[in-house]
């Protein structure tokens, strides 16, 4: 059935005027002008790009917001959340009725066919866990966050488009677009009084402590997470801070003793109640399908256990199956004892006789699964011949696998586009959560403005333009916040080991890869120096020679080129380092990869500085790479590594002074510190296996090379002067306690961060770093006492290098000892291995 009436116009009354709620709205854009409007439309795409985007090379065009959001008065948002309040009670009561008693199914009230051949519909979940049997209490609800697709048909009545009961994605998104458009368009709240959006995370954060079902301790509540590669991984980032919740992905949890625990430094602690938002069919590989994610096996067992709530129930994706609609009116009926106050989108399941008889033409319908509501509807007409075929042939074939639609046009509102006005249709997404009493409704929503060919519903979308949704207050309303829980005084705590092993081993690695980044970039800058000297002399040229084998140890240079000593050739591959797979980019991109996994422990400055800076870095590496015309092709590569140098600088600045000690700072220190302490054992053996040291006797060279790859070269001048000797440069680089850049700095930070880690003075991990802080000061010490500091000296290499392999070991000693988590559970008697599922919106 298609509508060819002309779509609404939302900034219209119907009267030929505009409605009240447009009018200042419009008076300050016209005030603004088109130019700047246009303005500050790009200033809210580059703010939601640094903020929502993530990675080093974001999709500029994922996520934008219109600078003119969607008004709607208080009256007619009353009637819509009412009504959405409704079909959600409808939607829990259907629920509960499907995993327990049945009835309709029995009565043939609802077909069988609708449930059982459900992909969601999940039959583990059907034997209900004790407390479910109660109904009404906020510990027998299977549906507590709720949301659903609204539009504005030509009638000027808003139907529901699509109810959303797995996890009704998209209420951080609308929450960031107000704070973006506030701080970018702050002339557009002067003087109105719109609605704020957050109570509504409030009132969901007493919600979640309420459902805990373990009284008389702070309940644990975490967010369950598919992880950094998911496309809303913002959202879930942004989630766990305003619900002050613990992030987790399914790798951070174990179900024991018919409990859910995160996987700690320190051991388990428990969950009680899991916020999901990964897809109820995978969470628990030994009662469900296998998929992308491997699952939390147990968790199931957990949840009938009534030690933990898991919010939605991983089966209320059920609901979401989009022939259900044509059912919800005799539902309402039936379960609730009411009419229907907000209708769907007009809908009829083909698998019934009757609704089918009232089909008529196929092609003034909007077809769709009927049981998948994260696909699309389509008309026909959209379809390729062949693709048309098959799938009438399909619906006649299995017509209970198919729902139609009518195609009701949206209503439009004015977009910012090219410098001016443009009408679009609207698509309006609600959101309700359940208080214990009642459902309650953010103040506000997520508007998407379609362009030619998007779709009505199915999945929210990557890439969309959207509206800020705004509820304007009436005289005499008063905010209504969440009422207060009682909770037991919280006891003092500074733990050093209740981060997940995830979290902290992803804190090691991110320490480890920019140290790697920085000792790269240090030895390279080093080289430009020296290659940047027109005729260099014969001690310069050999000192080019042993720092092209440092070089290429570090995978910074071929070794072919460096045997050669030739310096047009290594003029000409150097800039090779900065090419997009070598070793340069690689680290990077780690680390960029490492920043956003970690983005919920990242202050939102340090998180911001830190993408900007990769960004920037990854053009200048680029830029250098494509440069490589000699002696003046070097001059970007050395201001690309001089960026990177600052660049680690700064995040370990932004982590001393914005991360807690006790937290991920002590793990991203560790990573950096065994990292340094290896390269400067592995720096300082290479440059003394040099052959030019023995055959000329050019230790000099040595251990000026020394003092520069480890940053002490000023050091040493303020203490020494300009006499190089071996002993004293060997004490300030493996010995002195008080050289960041030198071996025993490195072992000591080593040895009291294992100490704090492990909460005991002897902890053998730590006992291991002060044996190699040993090794090192007999060392130097063994050199001061010979007579023959020079040949001493230049019979280190092989005693260096077992030092920088026992901190390899130590290092692999700590992931083993702290990182590794359980195996990967898999099903029983499931074949073919993880496949991928469709998603819910």
């Amino acid at each position: 059935m298609t509508t060819k009436t002309a779509p609404l116009d939302e900034m219209v009354d119907g009267r030929g005027g505009l409605r009240p709620s447009w009018r200042g709205l419009l008076g300050i854009l016209a005030s603004l002008g088109r130019e700047e409007v246009a303005e500050r439309s790009r200033q809210l795409s580059r703010a939601l790009l640094e903020e929502v985007a993530s990675g080093i090379e974001p999709d500029a065009g994922a996520w934008r917001c219109d600078p003119i959001p969607l008004p709607l008065a208080a009256a007619e948002f009353a009637m819509l959340e009412a009504g959405l309040a409704q079909r959600a009670r409808l939607l829990e009561a259907l629920l509960q009725d499907v995993y327990g008693r049945q009835e309709l199914l029995a009565d043939g009230t609802l077909p069988p066919a609708l449930a059982y051949a459900n992909p969601a519909f999940l039959r583990p979940i059907q034997a209900p866990p004790p407390d479910r049997a109660r109904d009404g209490g906020a510990r027998g609800q299977l549906l507590s966050f709720y949301a659903a697709d609204l539009l504005r048909g030509p009638d000027g009545v808003w139907r529901v488009l699509a109810d959303r009961t797995a996890r009704g994605n998209g209420v951080a998104y609308a929450l960031e677009n107000r704070r973006v458009v506030t701080r970018v368009l702050p002339e557009l709240f002067g003087g109105r009084e719109v609605q704020r959006l957050r109570p509504f995370f409030e009132i969901w954060q007493d919600a979640l402590q309420r459902l805990a079902p373990v009284a008389g301790r702070s309940p644990g509540i975490a967010l369950l997470t598919p992880g950094p590669r998911d496309p809303l991984w913002f959202e879930h980032v942004m989630l766990s801070r305003e619900l002050s919740c613990g992030l987790v992905e399914d790798g951070d949890l174990t179900a024991r003793d018919g409990g859910l625990f995160v996987k700690t430094l320190r051991g388990l602690r428990p969950v009680d109640v899991l916020l999901r938002r990964q897809d109820g069919r995978t969470i628990d590989p030994l009662e469900l399908e296998p998929g992308p994610s491997q699952g939390v096996a147990g968790l199931l067992d957990a949840a009938r256990s009534g030690r933990v709530r898991i919010v939605n129930d991983p089966g209320s994706g059920f609901a979401e199956a989009p022939a259900l609609a044509a059912f919800l009116p005799g539902l309402a009926e039936r379960l609730l004892g009411e009419r229907l106050l907000l209708s769907s989108v007009p809908t009829l399941w083909l698998g019934d006789a009757a609704m089918r008889g009232r089909v008529g033409d196929l092609g003034d319908w909007l077809v769709r699964p009927a049981l998948d509501g994260s696909v699309a509807p389509k008309p026909l007409s959209a379809l390729a011949p062949p693709a048309r075929e098959r799938l009438l042939r399909r619906m006649h074939e299995a017509p209970w696998e198919h729902a139609v639609s009518a195609a009701i046009q949206p209503s439009v509102a004015p977009c910012v586009e090219a410098g001016g006005f443009v009408p679009k249709p609207v698509v309006m997404r609600l959101f309700l959560v359940f208080d214990g009493t009642t459902w309650r409704a953010l103040q506000g929503g997520l508007a998407r403005a379609l362009e030619p060919g998007d779709s009505l519903a199915g999945e929210l979308p990557r890439r969309a333009l959207c509206k800020d949704v705004w509820v304007a207050i009436e005289e005499g309303t008063h905010v209504v916040g969440p009422g207060s829980v009682a909770m037991p005084p919280l006891s003092i705590r500074r733990p050093q080991g209740d981060m997940p092993s995830r979290v902290a081993d992803d804190f090691f690695w991110l320490g480890r890869y920019l140290e790697r980044l920085e000792g790269a970039a240090r030895r390279l800058r080093t080289m430009v120096n020296r290659l940047n000297r027109y005729n260099p002399s014969p001690r310069e040229t050999a000192e080019v020679r042993a720092l092209a084998a440092c070089l290429v140890e570090g995978g910074l240079l071929e070794a072919e080129i460096a045997k050669s000593g030739a310096l047009g050739p290594l003029l000409r591959a150097l800039p090779l380092a900065a090419r997009e797979n070598g070793t340069l980019l690689r680290q990077l991109n780690r680390i960029g990869r490492l920043t956003e996994v970690l983005r919920d422990r990242l202050s939102g400055e340090m998180h911001a500085t830190v993408t900007h800076a990769l960004r920037d870095m990854t053009e200048a590496l680029r830029a250098a790479h494509a440069s490589r015309d000699g002696r003046h092709g070097l001059e970007p590569l050395s201001q690309a590594t001089a960026g990177l140098l600052q660049f680690v600088a700064t995040v370990s600045g932004l982590a001393a002074e914005n991360m807690v000690r006790s937290g991920g700072r002590l793990f991203l220190d560790l990573g950096r510190r065994i990292e340094r302490a290896q390269a400067v054992a592995a720096d300082l053996a290479c440059a003394l296996e040099q052959p030019e040291v023995a055959q000329a006797g050019r230790m000099e060279m040595a251990l000026r090379l020394m003092l520069e790859l480890c940053d002490s070269a000023i050091t040493y001048r303020t203490r020494y002067l300009t006499v190089l000797q071996p002993a004293p440069v060997l004490d300030l680089l493996l010995a002195d306690e008080g050289n960041p850049r030198g071996l025993a700095f490195q072992l000591i930070a080593m040895r009291d961060a294992l100490t704090e880690i492990a909460g005991e003075a002897e902890a053998p991990l730590a006992v291991r770093a002060a044996a190699l802080l040993a090794q090192g000061r007999a060392l130097v010490a063994e050199v001061a006492d010979s007579p023959q500091q020079l040949e001493a000296t230049a019979r280190l290499p092989k005693r260096l290098r077992a030092i920088g392999a026992e901190a390899a070991s130590l290092s692999d000693a700590i992931v083993r000892r702290y990182f590794v988590l359980l195996p990967t559970p898999r099903a029983v008697g499931v074949e073919g291995g993880p496949h991928r599922l469709r998603g819910t919106a």
